[in-house]
């Protein structure tokens, strides 16, 4: 199945870049490359792509606008949305990711990881750069025990995935470390996710940060 893309940045060196190393992949194509806020919403909601690739400053609407109206709690149908930025503590990168942005990545991260991030993005997982992760919620969430506390009490187990996800550990690491199958971790993030009340891991690592769990 090809993962169909969306890319909006407003330079287009940029757009030209990603769109020349994701149109090189046997499973991506570009569906659309848009250069401002306003036409990534408008070409996004006509085509419906897989996976919206959204740089945070952009004219007319930024990243964390775009998000909120593509990806956002009261959409009824929210697409899977990408934040890829300059600044690795930026506020707007963690608004974003609240907005319901699956994750985000440096603009120098790379070939790779911006492969990786979208066929995660597209199968309905999260890619954050593992350089910043830690660093960007320590910083934008500090614990401060206020995130409200499941209305079903996480056990041992999902608290330590929920540890390990917040440190940006990827699905078969967290297999790896806790010595359980991939399966297993899945079926344990469905029940995180249900308890909580959040969409995807970016959230539950948020909730890790700023309830205490992860210090």
């Amino acid at each position: 199945m090809t993962i169909r893309v969306l890319i909006a940045d407003d330079q287009q060196l940029v757009r030209t870049g990603f769109q020349m190393i994701l149109d090189a992949q046997p499973d991506v194509e570009v569906v659309a490359a848009v250069a401002d806020g306003a036409e990534a919403v408008s070409e996004a909601r006509r085509l419906r792509p897989d996976v919206c690739l959204l740089d945070i400053r952009m004219p007319k609407l930024d990243g964390l606008e775009v998000t909120r109206a593509l990806a956002g709690p009261g959409v009824e149908k929210p697409l899977r949305v990408v934040i890829v930025t300059t600044f690795d503590l930026d506020e707007y990168v963690y608004g974003a990711l609240r907005s319901g942005a699956t994750g985000f990545l440096l603009k120098d991260s790379g070939p790779t990881l911006l492969i990786e991030a979208v066929r995660a993005a597209a199968a309905g997982d999260a890619l954050v750069s593992p350089s910043v992760t830690v660093r960007l919620l320590q910083h934008l969430a500090q614990p401060r025990r206020t995130a409200l506390p499941p209305n079903d009490p996480l056990t041992d187990r999902e608290l330590d995935v929920v540890r390990l996800v917040a440190r940006g550990r990827t699905n078969q690491e967290v297999a790896g470390e806790l010595f359980v199958s991939l399966s297993t971790v899945k079926t344990h993030l469905g029940s995180i996710q249900a308890k909580l009340g959040v969409r995807n891991r970016v959230e539950i690592a948020a909730w890790a940060w700023e309830s205490g769990v992860v210090s």
